[in-house]
């Protein structure tokens, strides 16, 4: 039986399927909106709709080009033509056969005219489902039984998981997202064939495991797809340092293994990109600092090395520059907060503020999600200080600007006094007054003039005055 919402798709979609039907093309609903459907989601909350046609890719722009805004032609060597129709983003793609070769990273596609052909080199039953629009009535073609296998929460392939992997290695790490979405049991034959092709993982672009990796990161809970990720192997081939944490035991945290202590953070963040990768890599630097002392087992300095390891690690997946600084430096950070309740003086307190910036909320929500302890009483004592802390920076902020506070003296003032052109040592200067001014937030320019000229006649070698 067709959901209701998709009865009304022939509304919403009207010209374009009569300009389908009136060429003698068919066309269909296809993939996730029909998935969608059958689990009772709205049609109108589904923004990305895939369409799925014998049209070949020409074909499809003589119809559909007067029908969307902004067509894109990006993906139409593999048949796609997508664009805006309304408020909704559309793809409209030749039925199709893409097969991946050996060592190859690009598909080779061979277009086709059936609509079964198509649905068999879907990468999994559930998204293998279409509604054909054009005709009297809509009509549901499930025919590797997608509709059975969400109703038993089973994630299987059309064809054999050995194909369909082959085809596309990525389905493989597309499986942890579906897995944890829909909360789906992997048949015993894809995980086998999982296990068995992790290393094909290789075969595909950075980017495009890069990009599916951060949609599984960003669901609610994405324990379930990092489990599968570590215990299939996949990991190893795109995050080694996830897959090495399971090595470690954590007395601390008092965890089986750093592994469930960190994937317990992740899923204790909010669902934001920047601050799930951190919490995904704030313990990697841990296997490499292990050490056995009197007190047990230590990992000094993890923070900065897992900082490094993390920029290296997110590099290579190319990440955005800003994103790969952002996150290294909160796994630079995570472990600072832990030394308040010793104790902190304003200027402490200002060196936090100050080396967190832009990353202040995230860093404190790091912190206290960092704490995973089935302490009750620590827990709280956590949380109660981290509340202390904000107010106690909101205080200084407001006493002293805290966020707009400057060096009293500029880069220009400080070369007039020292009598010398831009070169490094001015910004040495300028960090010693800067640090001057943590210390004492209501420093004068003329204490910080003799600060300065203190600080010059000590220099260890001046350069050439001008």
């Amino acid at each position: 039986m067709i959901p209701s919402s998709l009865h009304s798709a022939r509304d919403t979609f009207g010209p374009l399927i009569e300009g389908f039907e009136g060429h003698g093309f068919s066309l269909y609903l296809v993939g996730g909106v029909v998935r969608d459907a059958l689990l009772g989601r709205p049609f109108e909350e589904t923004y990305d709709i895939d369409f799925t046609t014998d049209a070949r890719p020409d074909e499809i722009l003589a119809v559909a080009g007067g029908l969307l805004r902004e067509v894109n032609l990006a993906g139409v060597r593999f048949g796609t033509v997508a664009g805006n129709y309304g408020n909704l983003s559309v793809e409209i793609t030749t039925h199709r056969a893409e097969v991946y070769v050996a060592d190859s990273r690009k598909p080779e596609v061979r277009f086709s005219n059936s609509i079964e052909e198509d649905l068999a080199r879907r990468d999994f039953t559930i998204n293998a489902m279409a509604v054909e629009l054009t005709g009297p009535n809509p009509r549901l073609i499930d025919p590797f039984g997608g509709i059975g296998d969400l109703e038993d929460k089973t994630l299987r392939t059309p064809l054999s998981p050995e194909i369909s992997f082959s085809e596309d290695p990525l389905r493989m790490l597309r499986a942890a997202r579906f897995i944890t979405r829909l909360g789906l049991q992997p048949e015993h034959g894809l995980l086998d064939a999982v296990n068995t092709m992790a290393d094909r993982l290789s075969i595909v672009s950075r980017e495009r495991i890069r990009d599916e990796f951060d949609r599984l990161i960003c669901l609610p809970d994405p324990s379930a797809g990092l489990w599968f990720l570590v215990g299939t192997g996949l990991a190893t081939h795109f995050l080694p340092e996830l897959t090495a944490l399971a090595l470690e035991q954590d007395p601390v945290h008092r965890h089986k293994d750093v592994l469930a202590h960190t994937i317990a953070v992740v899923n204790n963040c909010t669902p934001t990109r920047r601050l799930r990768l951190a919490a995904l890599l704030h313990d990697i630097g841990k296997p490499a600092t292990r050490s056995i002392t009197p007190d047990g087992v230590q990992f000094h300095f993890h923070d900065a090395v897992g900082a490094k390891m993390a920029r290296k690690r997110l590099e290579k997946m190319r990440y955005p520059k800003e994103l790969v600084s952002d996150v290294s430096t909160l796994v630079a950070l995570h472990l600072r907060f832990h030394s308040y309740a010793q104790g902190w003086s304003d200027s402490a307190v200002r060196r936090y503020v100050r080396d967190a910036g832009h990353l202040y909320d995230d860093l404190n929500e790091l912190t206290l999600c960092d704490a995973t302890t089935r302490n009750e009483f620590k827990l709280q004592a956590m949380h109660k200080r981290m509340k202390e802390f904000k107010a106690r920076v909101l205080q200084l902020s407001e006493r002293d600007e805290l966020a707009k506070r400057r060096p009293p003296l500029n880069g220009d003032e400080v070369m007039t006094i020292l009598q010398i052109g831009p070169s490094r040592t001015v910004g040495e200067a300028l960090h010693m007054l800067f640090e001057l001014q943590i210390e004492n937030a209501t420093i004068t320019k003329d204490d910080a003039t003799a600060a300065l000229i203190s600080w010059w006649n000590a220099y260890p070698s001046k350069p050439k005055s001008i």
